[in-house]
Parts: structure tokens; C-alpha cells; sequence
């Protein structure tokens, strides 16, 4: 059981006062106040308790606090966070607009404008053969930063148009709750319709135009869990609900528009139920009945399921299966299972099939002619990049979208005919400024792991970089959920290269980089692995002459904070400096915790602590419980109040027991976003001015400041 001490009352008065008059401030000292949690048997004291009592002013006054020592320990660093903002910001082009798709008979597409925040949603009528009519006046179904007048914050979720293109469901948040209000438009008058529902999380409509599936969430736990039908201007009614707290719901349709799909997930298991479009009224029925450890997930062509499956394939296979009955006995094989080869995503057309791929860290696709019977794979020129099939609405097109980029490429989208196997550029990231990517490198590497394994590391830095160990180096991670982390390109980034410093991604275990088993070997009781191989990474890094010790910045977020605190609790000599962002650090009280949200569905991940094998493990690793007194890194924490993935209280809590810790002198800072959720900021101006304050602390660390200009 747990008992709960009532804290006293914290007054900052006299800490603003001596922010004022002082050179070098005094830290904000959080109130310790006794709570005794009984974890199998034991008692655990956390005398931080209390920080979760989000309604308590004291603790809204300790988060202020924190801000504006935050704010005084860098108020020298503004001129460089304001140097580097205007750096950035003058590389983006800030009225464009995206490549229009093709839906039905409009092209969509979204564009910015120059000082407004969110991007506004339009489109156009397409000519009779198909083409974007460049004369057809312009729709705008949504623009967002009228919708965000009045809040601090504003997310969009689900955006779906009803076949007849006559109705647009669309969702919104503006908290950063994650808490999303379902919203309908008529687009042919502009009105918004009084059908409403709160909490909603994935939406789709039938055939008809008039009825609409939707999922909701839980309150309390944010699971979505409950399937909702109705039908525009009549009573909602409950369809299915998902009991199993493993599980969560997710509603989709297929491409050809002929089947709806509302998946039943957990970490290893998954299930399907199927419901063709134009049938609003029938029963969803059950694909293929859920079997622990079977993951599939499915589309439909031609009176045929095409089933992507871990059944007998580990790294997935694809097979066919009749509407009629879907079950094993009836399944044939289209593309086989490959040990090396992860089968990351399928999209089906009416005349082919493009797989999308990974084996070595690296994305391929492959495309299947049905008229020919024939496959040909695609390339890419560089030894480090990103690939992703860009989804194509259209069942009957013969080209398909994707986007390419690296480290040093902007994020460029292509059209591929399936047919003549040409692909013409679309759309390049324009970087504005004279950027010539001829001027830096991308390549691959390999670390040796502890155990032997190699891990991938995707390298950027400019041309002429000493490799004597000098240069500064910015390593990241994140290693958790079978989420591969990808060679992207990001134009703020460009702000460290120019300035000396090297870029590295460390595709360590617990992604899917190298396939199903690259995120097994880094989950459950083998998350050790993931810690293990950045430290290894980092230490390979030094040892190949790529810097040092006193010139390693790290950074990593949500999970991949929790990737920092770990690493910085077994290896504190290895790192100059740290960014956790909105870390996941308070793993004992949190995985302890079945009321949280994403807890429960995440025992699969991370394994349920009330299992005292799992506890040990998880405790061992914990980065606030193994917190201890010794020299840190410098650390920049990030957090949001109304972040709920991980809750503000995890790093206000850790900073502040490692306040009462830590034996050194350098930097321990928390920055708390009173408005925002789980990826900081909304607005794009405001995201880049975030990213600048974070760059700029980093690079101070290891002696890069407004004084040092960028290399031209």
C-alpha cells in the first residue's frame, strides 16, 4: 500500500529575488516530504512525490521557479539562441505549399504562409483526364491557424474526406493532451454540422456518405478502446469495445475503399476485424482470431486479403487469403519470409503491389508487376539514407509516391511509374541560403557492440573535418517500440555541422533496423542492450578519432530519454553534455502505476513490475532510482506540462533528486513548457525557437559560442 505526506507549502519569492541580484543564481530546492510506497514486501521512500499533484499551486511555483533559473543560468546564451533562430529560420522557405494528391476528384494539399504558425488545408478540382486544374479556384477546407485563436496549442488528428467528397471528419486538440474533439464540415457550404464526439482517435467513413466509424479513448488510462457507428444527425451507438487492457484499437480502410479495418493491438500480439464499406449497418467480423505472438496486418485487392504476417516469419511474410474465409488452410504465399530482410510495409494498387523493405539499416523497394508476374527492386545512392513510400490514395494509379532523403539530402518527393520504372522529382526541401549538400558527407559505419553485435551509426559532418578527435560530436538515440530511427534530413541541423561539429544516429538495439529480432534483443529483460550499445557507440566514436570525451553532446527523447538518464547513470565520464527530452525516467513509479496512461498495454514492452523478476530488472536500470552521489554531466532537461506520454513529474522529479546528488559543478537546468504536450510547441516558429535554445546550450557546452561564426 502507499501512504501520502501532505506538503508543505513552498514559497519562491525570496529565490526570484536572489535570481535578480545574484551572478550566479541559486537552484530552486524542491520540499522533501515522506511517501512510503510497499513494492513486493519492500518499502521505497520518494520524497518527490508530491511534484505529481498537478492541481497544486505549490508545485505549479516550483515548475515556475525552475524556469526562471533555467532562464537565468542561459540569459547570457540568448544572443546565440536568437543568432541561431535567424540562422535557421533563413533557411526555410516560409510560404510554400505540398505536393497536391490526387483523392477522388480534387487534389489536397497543405501550404504555409509566411509569419502564421500552422499550415492551412486546401485543395482543387481535378480536369476530366485526372490532371490538377492549376485554373480551378482553391478550397480551403481548414486553416488551422484561424482554428488556434484563442489557445496556446492546437494539434490536428484524423483528417478524412467521405467518398462524394462532400464532408470532411476531422479532430483537434488544444491542450497537448492528446485529447482530440471529432469535428464535421460540410465543404460544399462551409458549416460546421452539430454531430460531435470527445476523445476520439481514429475515424473513417463508409460508402455511403452518411455514416461514420470513429474509436475513442478511455479517460483515465487514454487506451482507445470503444468503437462507435453513426450516422450524420442520428444517435451514436457503441459497436465493439476492446477489454483486454494490452490492447488498443485502430480504425482504417483500404485503399480500393471497399473494406474498413479496425486493428486490436498489444507489443506482440495483433488482431483484425473487417467490414466491407458499403454494408454501414453489418457486424464487423474477425479476420483472423487473435493468437499470442501473432502480428498481422491487412489489406484488400481484388475479392482477395493480402495478409502481412510474423506467422512462421519472423521478419514478416505476405500471403493471400479469400474474403470468404481467410483462415491458415487458405493462405498462399506472395512473398516469402527472408532471415536478413524485414518486410516493413506493403501498398497495394490494382496492377501492382509495391513491398517496402529493410535489411542492413537500410530501406529498398520492390515492385510487383500482376500483368508481367515480374518484380524489379529500386536503389539509392548513398551509403546512408531514408526511403518511405509516401501513401498514394488512388487504387487504380500506376505511380506511386515516396519520399528520399539523408543526413545531407533534403527530403525529396518522387513519383516511380510502376510501369516504365522512371521516377520524376516532385517536390526537394527547398534550403534556402545557397546550401550545396557538395560541401558535407553522409556515410555508414559499424560499432562493435560488447557481445560482438555491430551496430549502425549514420555519420554527417562538412568537409574537411580533422579526425584527430578534435571536433565536437552530437550523438543520438532512441532504441525503443521496434521504431527505427531514420537518416533524415533537418535544415537546423545544418547549424552544427557549419560549425565544426559532427552529427551521428546510433541505430542501436531496440529499433527495427535490423529487423523483428533488432527490437526483441532491446526489450523485456534484455533493454540493458540498448543502454550497453550506445555507451559502446560512444566509446568506438573516441576510439576512431572522431572526438572525445569533453567534446560528446548526446540527446534523446521520450523513450530515448529514458535511453540518456540510463547512460549517463553508467558511464557520467563518458559525456560533455545532455539534452533529455521529455524523458521517461521515473520507470519504477510509473510502470507501478496501472492508472497512468500507456502504462498496462507497455508491461509487453518493458515487462509488468509486478512480476518480481521484471521489477528487479526495471528497477536496476531506473534512471531515477539509480541516481547516486557523483559527478554528472552538464543537463538539459525538457518537459511539458500537459504531456501525456510522459507526465511532466517524471524529469521535474529527477531533477530534482539529482539536485540533492550531484557532486560537480556543471549545469543541471529544467525547462518546462506551461503549455504544450508531448512534442513541445505546436506552432512551427515556436518548435524552431526550441530547437535553437537547445542547440545553442549544447554547443556552448563544448566550447562553441555566439562568438564562434559559422564556417562558410
Amino acid at each position: 500500500m502507499r501512504s501520502r505526506g501532505i506538503p508543505l507549502t513552498l514559497s519562491f519569492l525570496t529565490l526570484s529575488t536572489v535570481l535578480m541580484g545574484q551572478t550566479v543564481p541559486t537552484p530552486p530546492s524542491a520540499k522533501q516530504v515522506e511517501h512510503i510506497s510497499v513494492w513486493h514486501e519492500e518499502k521505497v521512500h520518494d520524497p518527490y512525490f508530491w511534484l505529481r499533484e498537478k492541481s497544486n499551486p505549490a508545485v505549479l511555483r516550483y515548475l515556475e521557479a525552475e524556469n526562471a533559473y533555467t532562464e537565468a543560468m542561459t540569459r547570457d546564451l540568448q544572443p546565440f539562441v536568437e543568432s541561431l533562430y535567424q540562422e535557421m529560420l533563413g533557411r526555410i522557405k516560409q510560404t510554400d505549399l505540398t505536393v497536391p494528391t490526387r483523392r477522388g476528384g480534387y487534389f489536397y494539399y497543405s501550404r504555409t504562409e509566411k509569419g502564421k504558425q500552422y499550415p492551412i488545408q486546401c485543395r482543387k478540382k481535378a480536369t476530366a483526364n485526372g490532371a490538377l486544374d492549376e485554373q480551378a479556384a482553391e478550397e480551403v477546407l481548414l486553416d488551422l491557424n484561424e482554428l488556434a485563436r484563442g489557445f496556446k496549442f492546437l494539434s490536428l488528428g484524423a483528417f478524412a474526406v467521405s467518398d462524394d467528397a462532400h464532408l470532411l471528419a476531422y479532430t483537434t486538440a488544444t491542450t497537448g493532451f492528446r485529447q482530440y474533439q471529432l469535428s464535421i464540415k460540410d465543404l460544399r457550404t462551409g458549416a460546421i454540422l452539430p454531430d460531435r464526439a470527445e476523445r476520439v482517435t481514429s475515424v473513417d467513413w463508409c460508402a455511403d456518405n452518411r455514416t461514420l466509424f470513429y474509436v475513442t479513448e478511455d479517460p483515465l488510462t487514454k487506451r482507445s478502446n470503444l468503437l462507435w457507428r453513426h450516422v450524420l444527425g442520428e444517435e451514436t451507438e457503441p459497436v465493439y469495445q476492446e477489454n483486454d487492457r494490452l490492447y488498443t484499437l485502430r480504425l482504417g480502410r483500404s485503399k480500393d475503399r471497399k473494406m474498413l479495418f479496425l486493428r486490436s493491438a498489444s507489443t506482440d500480439t495483433w488482431e483484425t476485424r473487417f467490414l466491407p464499406s458499403d454494408q454501414p449497418n453489418a457486424p464487423f467480423k474477425v479476420l483472423l482470431t487473435r493468437k499470442k505472438g501473432h502480428k498481422y496486418d491487412v489489406e484488400h485487392r481484388e475479392g482477395l486479403f493480402y495478409i502481412r504476417s510474423n506467422d512462421r516469419a519472423k521478419n514478416f511474410r505476405l500471403v493471400t487469403a479469400p474474403v470468404a474465409d481467410p483462415s491458415a488452410p487458405n493462405w498462399k504465399e506472395f512473398i516469402p519470409a527472408r532471415a536478413d530482410v524485414l518486410l516493413d510495409h506493403v501498398e497495394l494498387f490494382k496492377d501492382y503491389v509495391v513491398a517496402a523493405e529493410k535489411s542492413a539499416a537500410l530501406e529498398h523497394f520492390r515492385i510487383y508487376d500482376f500483368r508481367s508476374g515480374q518484380w524489379h527492386e529500386m536503389t539509392f545512392p548513398e551509403s546512408a539514407y531514408a526511403a518511405s513510400p509516401i501513401p498514394t490514395p488512388e487504387y487504380t494509379a500506376s505511380k506511386f509516391r515516396f519520399a528520399y532523403q539523408s543526413l545531407i539530402t533534403p527530403r525529396s518527393v518522387y513519383a516511380y511509374d510502376m510501369g516504365t520504372r522512371q521516377q520524376m522529382l516532385l517536390k526537394r526541401e527547398e534550403v534556402l541560403g545557397g546550401y550545396d549538400p557538395a560541401q558535407y558527407v553522409t556515410e555508414r559505419q559499424w560499432a562493435s557492440a560488447r557481445d560482438g553485435v555491430k551496430i549502425p551509426l549514420s555519420i554527417a559532418y562538412r568537409k574537411g573535418l580533422p579526425r584527430n578527435g578534435s571536433a565536437p560530436l552530437f550523438l543520438y538515440g532512441y532504441g525503443s517500440y521496434g521504431s527505427g530511427v531514420p537518416a533524415s534530413f533537418s535544415s537546423p541541423r545544418l547549424s552544427l555541422l557549419d560549425r565544426g561539429m559532427v552529427f551521428v544516429i546510433a541505430h542501436i538495439r531496440g529499433g527495427n533496423e535490423m529487423g523483428e529480432t533488432w527490437h526483441d534483443d532491446g526489450m523485456l529483460l534484455k533493454k540493458k542492450n540498448t543502454f550497453f550499445d550506445f555507451v559502446d557507440s560512444a566509446e568506438w566514436l573516441i576510439a576512431n578519432g572522431w572526438t572525445r570525451k569533453d567534446r560528446l553532446v548526446i540527446e534523446g527523447g521520450s523513450a530515448g530519454g529514458l535511453l540518456m538518464g540510463a547512460v549517463v547513470n553508467l558511464r557520467p565520464d563518458l559525456f560533455a553534455a545532455v539534452h533529455m527530452a521529455v524523458p521517461f525516467v521515473d520507470v519504477m513509479n510509473t510502470m507501478m502505476d496501472a492508472s497512468l496512461p500507456l502504462t498496462v498495454g507497455e508491461y509487453l514492452e518493458w515487462g509488468n513490475p509486478n512480476e518480481k523478476p521484471a521489477f528487479d530488472y526495471i528497477r536496476s536500470y531506473s534512471p531515477y532510482d539509480n541516481l547516486a552521489r557523483r559527478a554528472y554531466p552538464a543537463i538539459l532537461v525538457t518537459t511539458s506540462l500537459n504531456d501525456s506520454q510522459v507526465m511532466y513529474w517524471e524529469p521535474t522529479k529527477y531533477v530534482a533528486k539529482l539536485r540533492t546528488l550531484k557532486t560537480d559543478a556543471n549545469p543541471l537546468l529544467l525547462k518546462c513548457n506551461m503549455g504544450a504536450g508531448h512534442g513541445g510547441s505546436s506552432g512551427r516558429y515556436d518548435r524552431l525557437k526550441e530547437t535553437a535554445f537547445q542547440y545553442a546550450w549544447l554547443m556552448h557546452q563544448v566550447g562553441i559560442s555566439k562568438d564562434m561564426s559559422a564556417q562558410k
